[in-house]
């Protein structure tokens, strides 16, 4: 593609006025983003006309009325412009005044992001939970209720699935009341034993530390032949009726010598 070159001024001339600001025009009357072709709204006649010139800019001469006879030049054809505006921060004004203006249903964001279509719910006999006695006759009683091919002993893909999970839940009931009631007792024992240990820390609270301590400093020691009121009364080592006593163990020993030869 041939390379695309900016307008260039063919005449020294001007109109002989002072040079138009852009800074003293409204925003929309002119155009001077990078990459396009400078135009401007005539002051005079109003139409939009290019800007020529690469350094110097002017606007291109016209004439005020093309469609009349005369065609007579119009005054503001040759006019300098002077850019004096930061186009950075005009550009962004006029992009956002552009969006502004757009109408609702023509607006688009920058990036689309396509939202996926939620995926078709299971149905109930493939949801896989917690498959309880209850659950799983609720589930059973609400198809068979809803479903035209399940009658009497007769039942369709799902309700026959259905059915198998209830009679299933059935036959585990025992062993899962079993399994809840250990672990009823275990947390009963366990409480039981929080319970009796938050006691003893309070009963050690109360009467351990500086009590006990004070308690064994005082124990004093003891003789030996002194004998402690918690070792109970003194028994005898000997038999109360010797006489008897020895007949009683010849006559075990005779038992045991005859039961030995047999």
């Amino acid at each position: 593609m041939p390379r695309k070159r900016p307008g260039r001024v063919r005449t020294r001339n001007t109109n002989r006025r002072a040079p138009l600001l852009l800074s003293t025009m409204a925003p929309q009357d002119f155009n001077v983003r990078p990459g396009e072709t400078k135009s401007i709204a005539c002051p005079d006649c109003r139409t939009w006309r290019r800007i020529m010139g690469d350094t110097v800019l002017k606007i291109r001469e016209h004439v005020s009325d093309e469609q009349g006879a005369t065609r007579t030049a119009c005054p503001g054809s040759d006019q300098l412009v002077v850019v004096n505006i930061d186009i950075r921060r005009w550009q962004v004004e006029q992009d956002r005044l552009l969006r502004d203006a757009m109408p609702q249903d023509n607006r688009r964001a920058a990036q689309q992001f396509y939202k996926p279509l939620p995926a078709a719910a299971a149905p109930v006999a493939r949801i896989k939970g917690e498959a309880t006695l209850e659950t799983t006759r609720q589930s059973y009683l609400a198809h068979r209720k809803g479903c035209i091919r399940c009658v009497g002993g007769q039942h369709c893909t799902d309700g026959g699935i259905l059915g198998r999970r209830y009679v299933r839940a059935l036959h585990e009931e025992p062993a899962r009341r079993e399994a809840r009631e250990q672990l009823e007792r275990k947390a009963r024992r366990t409480e039981r034993a929080r319970t009796a240990s938050s006691v003893r820390t309070a009963q050690w609270a109360k009467y351990g530390g500086l009590t006990v301590e004070t308690s064994n400093n005082r124990c004093t020691p003891r003789l030996p032949e002194t004998r402690s009121e918690f070792s109970g009364p003194q028994l005898p080592l000997a038999p109360y009726d010797e006489a008897a006593h020895d007949l009683r163990q010849a006559e075990l020993g005779k038992q045991y010598a005859a039961r030995t030869s047999a």
